[in-house]
């Protein structure tokens, strides 16, 4: 599955983006999906991720509370609402899938078989 992620930019801090990435390729709704993000000089690090069927999301403690990860399965398209950002959420943000065949919870980059290019958040102060 090819994935192709859009939607970064430039915004003030308390301020939303909301982050897209079509899949192409498979069927999308046989994968997981998962937002990660890479800030510079830092390890790239999980995000948000949501299951097969968006019946689980899961998130991390930084981000929890602000941000949603849902998707569109006929649509191939996954997305990663950002409400409330400050400063600390600039990053490359990066959408994953993985192959899998039950619901699983994957916070685990290794996991993920299929990566986007990247689209850059920058929140300024």
């Amino acid at each position: 599955v090819q994935l192709q992620a859009s939607g970064g930019g430039l915004v003030q801090a308390r301020g939303s983006l909301r982050l897209s990435c079509a899949a192409s390729g498979r069927a999308f709704s046989n994968y997981a999906m998962g937002w990660f993000r890479q800030a510079p000089g830092k390890e790239r690090e999980f995000v948000a991720t949501i299951t097969r069927t968006a019946g689980i999301t899961y998130y991390a403690d930084s981000v929890k509370g602000r941000f949603i990860i849902s998707r569109d399965n006929a649509g191939n398209t996954g997305y990663l609402q950002m409400n409330n950002l400050t400063p600390e959420d600039t990053a490359v943000y990066y959408c994953a899938a993985a192959f899998v065949r039950i619901s699983e919870i994957l916070t685990t980059a290794s996991r993920y078989d299929y990566w986007g290019q990247g689209t850059q958040v920058t929140v300024s102060s």
